[in-house]
């Protein structure tokens, strides 16, 4: 089984980090801080949990007086870079959003001293959880400085200026005000969509994922306009589409060149068997004939309708292939769909249901149960 993510914090973490605090703490007392750490609810705690429970203990150690607390964690990232903490930690980036953390619960109502902060760590840290608390309390004038920080020279500044508005960020509180009216994100996206790194226009595509959730035509506007400016905002609005592709939207289906279905059969539909276990596979084939005089771009798909504990199902979409089938041709497909066991899904006994997708249209479905 994979190792859970909250065992991200530990023992070599705090190894890392007490030996960090040493260097910065006067008389750090690390076997009292760690009596603090591992209390009786540590063990049930999961990661954010972990990350926030960390937080809490550390901040009596730092400073009372706010700015000298920021001096004294720019000094323990510095410590840590020089104690190697990237070849002795996995993920530090996210292990030690500690510091951000602190930032966000602490530092909401000193704009310049965390701002500036925020900038400088997000390079060690992603800052994009801390910077929203700001920009709901301070609107404007912190949507301005994520302006500004679009044409910084680091790419981490840059990408923090895209990721920390998305109006759905996971983990991250939504910002309702974004979800409502996603205009004051427009200017920054639009400064970033040719952005040489492709760490920042992956954020970029993400935002506007984000945003066709909430307000697909904003989106669809920005896919029509930006489409064929170049290779970079090509892949950018092809995978800010994601979402809406899944769900079968027409008009963006049009746009990237996936027609009309008329001339397109599927035949042979075949789940191989209808009962399957838990940790097996279900395999389905079909034939897909393309009737039309000319070559046909098909974006295929399959849905799985998984059912849920009150007896209704919920569909997931997947993806099987884009490509173009030739004029005349057929072609046979076969897919496997994994029911192993995963953390991030639980399965319920029953009926559960495969359809096929083609150009977003479902154009068939086919039973199955599913049995422990």
């Amino acid at each position: 089984m994979a190792e859970l993510f909250k065992n991200l914090y530990s023992k070599a973490f705090f190894e890392v980090f007490t030996e960090a605090l040493e260097m910065v703490i006067d008389n750090f007392d690390k076997k009292a801080f760690l009596i603090q750490i591992y209390n009786d609810e540590w063990d049930d705690l999961e990661l954010k949990q972990r990350m926030h429970h960390i937080t809490s203990i550390l901040t009596p150690y730092l400073s009372n007086n706010y700015p000298k607390s920021i001096e004294q964690l720019l000094q323990l990232i510095d410590s840590l870079k020089s104690i190697g903490v990237s070849e002795r930690l996995k993920y530090p980036d996210l292990v030690f959003l500690v510091f951000p953390n602190y930032i966000e619960r602490h530092g909401l109502s000193d704009y310049d001293t965390s701002v500036a902060a925020i900038k400088k760590i997000t390079s060690f840290s992603t800052c994009e959880f801390a910077v929203r608390p700001f920009i709901i309390k301070y609107g404007d004038q912190m949507m301005a400085e994520l302006l500004e920080w679009t044409q910084d020279e680091n790419h981490h500044v840059r990408r923090l200026a895209t990721e920390a508005c998305r109006s759905r960020l996971p983990w991250g509180m939504a910002i309702r005000e974004f979800k409502i009216d996603p205009s004051p994100i427009m200017p920054i996206l639009e400064a970033l969509k040719n952005d040489p790194s492709e760490y920042v226009r992956k954020s970029v595509a993400n935002n506007l994922n984000d945003i066709s959730k909430d307000n697909p035509q904003v989106t669809i506007d920005i896919v029509k306009r930006w489409k064929g400016a170049s290779k970079e905002t090509d892949w950018i609005v092809k995978h800010a589409s994601r979402t809406l592709l899944k769900a079968g939207n027409q008009e963006l289906m049009q746009v990237f060149g996936f027609g009309s279905i008329d001339n397109i059969e599927i035949t042979n539909f075949n789940v191989k068997k209808d009962i399957i276990r838990v940790d097996e596979a279900l395999e389905f084939q079909f034939s897909l004939t393309n009737h039309s005089a000319k070559n046909e771009l098909i974006r295929l798909e399959y849905g799985i309708y998984y059912l849920k504990q009150n007896d209704t199902h919920t569909k997931k979409v997947f993806k099987i292939s884009e490509r173009n089938y030739e004029a005349g041709s057929t072609s046979s497909i076969k897919k496997l769909q994994s029911f192993k066991l995963v953390s991030t899904r639980k399965y319920h006994m029953g009926e559960h249901l495969v359809s096929l997708i083609v150009n977003g249209i479902e154009v068939e479905e086919s039973s199955f149960e599913l049995r422990p």
